[in-house]
């Protein structure tokens, strides 16, 4: 029944966490989450200034709490404040594990807190060797390693800005990413390993390094064994590092806003935005979340299955704050079996598991067993994001992972570097649900005259009507604050549109049904494409699918493709089913008008379906930026097809 949680928090759970505490230091001792929710929005100043003083942050905090509190863009937290990132991510200095890594060889490093801050040391003299100063850039072309961590830590630790992208992507997506922000040092990789390849990326740097005058050096992480290493005008980033003595950081302590990373957008439909985010604010918004959120210990194991071109990377980086060990694996999350990731989670006793709702679809689709083949005793918490998280797929989870989990579908944005909607550690878990808004947040649902919608199950938009620390601090070279304004604040003056379709439950918790500029709207009714998905996968021949509107008819019509498991082809039964399961499930409004089989389905690069990019080919007009997708030659099957034409 929809009022019957899946999983419920004992008292000693509940009591032992973190929230528990805070909740007590700020005088609301036996609240519900609900309760202690809406006294965080109603007392942004005091909550954000107890939290600094609950986590611990180094730096100085500063007289005032927030300015110009009326004011969204243009509201400031801690106005007076001095902080470093980098100083509070390496606070600890002793032999723990700070990072665990492993690789798709099965490689397994494990570094101290003492060795990753020596490394960060070194990193950080080379960096100014290189005349990398504050507000300088440093980009990152690199795996989910090790080396990663210590390049942002170092970029960050002499206020210097970091920005980052995986290895995958091609030479114009890294140039229409880092030729805008104009890096005077490259961190890049020399080749990585995935599904059991080795992919060479030394040409792809040459190319780069050659298209953006910017770049005075290059350091060269050598990770794939490739024969002849050298790559021409570049350093080795091992021996550059090695040539420096390791000794005490001296932290740029930097106002609450400064920049410390520079994030893009999507980008699928034009160039990318590049989204700037202040280290006082990405600090403390992460630290909320793991620590209240998420519950996340002195020594716990947070594992995070992301790449460095994900916002999810930067999430999980900010981990070594609460004094927690960061767990890592590079490589495909299928090689060579499904196991790879549970096994690496059960050696290492991960407390906490967070991948992408994809991957839980994959797992379920294929009908993997988790429970009773890996030791996931010590594991707490499965955070999901990156696209809904149906239905099903938590009955899967209790059902083939862990019944005794807090499982926390969590939605946010590289916009905000962290999550709107997330989970929290002494509520219930009901199926399909998101538990709530982040502590902090005013996150509403309105209707289109911008009025809240406050009825179960009736979707709107995802607002937040309040400030909040993690905003952008500005989007690079947008000089006028116009591109920023257009992105957040034109729908509703004053109140940050976020673009995501969501409902509220009849048990306070949220679903998000998709994105709202790819909702569909047949005959004038909006219809959230997250929807339509979970009936669909309900079939069991579909693998997985894509939902667009398609102009037609002075109206549009919600046309689906399909791509099913290897070996069927669609059929009159196979259709009918589909049809029958949608309009059942969901409504008679969102049956598809035409259901087409197709071989793959295109997806960003953290893996999710770009509903706009195919809704772009199938009328006719050109996808901006097909950089941004994983598998770019996966739009040509939607171009010009005949059932499209009738």
């Amino acid at each position: 029944m929809a009022n019957t949680p899946l999983w419920s928090p004992t008292q000693k759970q509940a009591e032992s966490s973190h929230l528990h505490a805070f909740m007590a230091k700020c005088s609301h001792a036996g609240d519900d989450y609900a309760t202690f929710w809406q006294w965080s929005v109603d007392h942004i100043p005091e909550f954000w200034s107890a939290l600094w003083d609950y986590a611990g942050v180094i730096g100085d905090k500063g007289a005032r709490v927030l300015i110009d509190a009326e004011k969204m863009p243009g509201a400031q937290f801690f106005p007076d404040a001095r902080l470093n990132y980098a100083e509070n991510i390496l606070r600890r200095r002793d032999d723990a594990p700070a990072i665990i890594f492993r690789d798709e060889l099965a490689r397994e490093r494990v570094l101290s807190f003492k060795q990753i801050y020596d490394r960060v040391s070194q990193l950080a003299q080379v960096l100014k060797s290189n005349g990398v100063g504050v507000g300088d850039r440093v980009a990152g072309v690199l795996p989910n390693m090790p080396e990663a961590f210590i390049a942002m830590a170092a970029t960050a630790a002499i206020g210097a800005i970091w920005s980052s992208a995986s290895p995958d992507f091609g030479v114009q997506g890294l140039l229409d990413r880092f030729g805008q922000i104009e890096p005077k040092v490259l961190v890049a990789v020399n080749g990585y390993y995935y599904n059991g390849k080795t992919i060479d990326c030394r040409e792809k740097i040459r190319d780069v390094q050659a298209k953006i005058p910017s770049i005075a050096q290059t350091l060269v992480v050598e990770f794939a064994d490739l024969p002849d290493d050298h790559l021409a005008g570049t350093q080795s980033f091992d021996k550059a590092c090695d040539a420096q003595k390791a000794g005490d950081i001296i932290f740029a302590r930097l106002p609450f806003n400064h920049p410390l990373f520079i994030m893009f957008s999507s980008g699928t439909t034009g160039i990318p935005k590049c989204i700037v985010h202040g280290a006082g604010g990405v600090l403390l918004t992460h630290l909320k979340e793991h620590q209240l959120q998420c519950d996340v210990k002195r020594d716990d194991k947070v594992f995070y299955f992301t790449t460095c071109g994900w916002m999810m990377w930067n999430w999980l980086m900010t981990v070594s704050a609460s004094n927690a060990t960061i767990v890592i694996y590079d490589g495909s999350p299928f090689y060579p079996d499904a196991d790879v990731l549970w096994n690496f989670a059960s050696k290492h006793q991960v407390t906490l598991f967070g991948t992408a709702a994809k991957y839980i679809d994959a797992l379920k689709v294929n009908n993997v067993m988790i429970d009773g083949r890996h030791d996931l005793s010590a594991l707490r918490t499965l955070t999901s994001t990156g696209s809904p998280l149906v239905h099903e797929s938590f009955d899967y989870i209790y059902k083939n992972i862990k019944r005794d989990l807090h499982v926390a579908s969590i939605s946010g944005g590289t916009d905000i570097v962290s999550c709107f909607v997330i989970g929290n550690p002494i509520s219930p878990v009901y199926r399909g649900e998101i538990q709530g808004a982040g502590l902090a947040y005013a996150v509403e649902v309105f209707d289109d005259n911008g009025k809240p919608v406050l009825a179960p199950h009736h979707p709107g938009e995802l607002v937040c009507t309040r400030p909040f620390p993690s905003m952008p601090v500005q989007f690079w070279n947008d000089q006028d604050g116009s591109k920023y304004h257009k992105a957040y604040f034109d729908r509703f003056p004053n109140i940050w549109c976020h673009g995501d379709w969501m409902e509220r439950t009849e048990n306070g918790g949220l679903i998000i049904t998709g994105r709202s500029d790819a909702t569909l709207k047949p005959g004038g009714v909006r219809i959230g494409t997250a929807e339509i998905y979970r009936q669909v996968e309900q079939i069991p021949e579909v693998a997985e699918s894509i939902a667009v509107g398609q102009d037609w008819d002075n109206d549009v019509r919600v046309i689906l493709f399909v791509r099913l498991k290897p070996g069927l082809t669609l059929n009159d039964d196979i259709i009918a089913r589909i049809r029958k399961q949608v309009k059942e499930g969901a409504s008679p409004r969102h049956v598809p008008a035409k259901i087409i089989q197709v071989l793959d389905i295109p997806r960003t690069k953290s893996n999710k379906i770009v509903e706009l990019a195919v809704r772009e080919v199938i009328h006719g007009r050109p996808v901006k930026n097909v950089e941004a997708l994983a598998n770019p030659e996966a739009l040509e099957l939607y171009k010009g097809l005949e059932q499209l034409k009738a």
